[in-house]
């Protein structure tokens, strides 16, 4: 008798199923503007295409999904964001309302001994952020500069 109590608690024990629920996201964009800043200037310390063309877009979505450039053009502008935007670390100095609902954030880049002071524009793509640009000519001798 004991031994088919055993036998059948192992039985049941093997035809038991479980459910995890795994949340359901966009895969782009991010909630709000900082956490938009915050994937995008992951991305680029990452060297991650994927995650960048995820961060980076404009109220139509991500750019890697909305068709307006080329995939070759794409990467080709990642790798110079990526050049541009090199850091070891940033810091958000601001962030304030632009034109049309954007947010203008003010982020100081630092690689090595350098730190330079740039603008990101970042916009709402339904309900994700995107970051739409950013001044590249303040961060310019980040990307012929050395570590």
């Amino acid at each position: 008798m004991r031994k088919l109590l055993i036998g059948l608690l192992l039985i049941a024990a093997a035809c038991t199923t479980r459910t995890t629920v795994v949340p359901v996201t966009t895969g782009t964009g991010a909630s709000g503007p900082r956490p938009a800043l915050d994937a995008f200037l992951a991305a680029i310390r990452a060297k991650d295409l994927q995650a960048l063309g995820a961060a980076w877009g404009n109220k139509d979505g991500a750019i890697r999904d909305n068709k307006q450039i080329t995939r070759d053009d794409l990467e080709k502008r990642e790798l110079v964001l990526m050049c541009y935007f090199s850091h070891d670390s940033y810091a958000v100095q601001s962030d304030a309302p632009a034109a049309g609902g954007e947010r203008v954030l003010t982020v100081k880049l630092t690689r090595g001994t350098i730190s330079r002071t740039t603008n990101f524009y970042v916009v709402s793509g339904g309900d994700r952020w995107y970051v739409r640009s950013a001044d590249m000519e303040p961060v310019r001798d980040l990307c012929t500069k050395k570590k």
